[in-house]
């Protein structure tokens, strides 16, 4: 009986095009101030990053849209309100921003 040859699987690089989605998240200070709050608070609510940052309501809460589009943060519906967290290339970019 002969064995089976494993075969590993190497991860799929990311796409040009998922690199300029995930880059153009970040590109505001603002989104980045965000990035940063949200790391150190995971499950932050919008009202929570408007006291933070000190911004509006309605400008943060475009932000944080365009970081979720980006992939770079998860948000979690809890009843009528809504957690804030980093998904795992918010924390590859967190740790890249900080080595910058």
């Amino acid at each position: 009986m002969l064995a089976k040859k494993r075969v590993t699987i190497e991860p799929r690089p990311i796409s040009f095009r998922q690199m300029e989605r995930h880059l153009k998240g970040v590109a505001n200070h603002r989104r980045i101030e965000i990035l940063f709050i949200v790391a150190e608070r995971s499950g932050i609510t919008l009202d929570g990053i408007c006291q933070a940052t000190g911004g509006n309501s309605k400008t943060l809460s475009e932000h944080t849209k365009k970081l979720t589009q980006a992939g770079l943060i998860n948000k979690t519906y809890i009843g009528r309100g809504v957690a804030h967290s980093l998904s795992p290339y918010g924390r590859r970019f967190l740790k890249f921003l900080k080595s910058f």
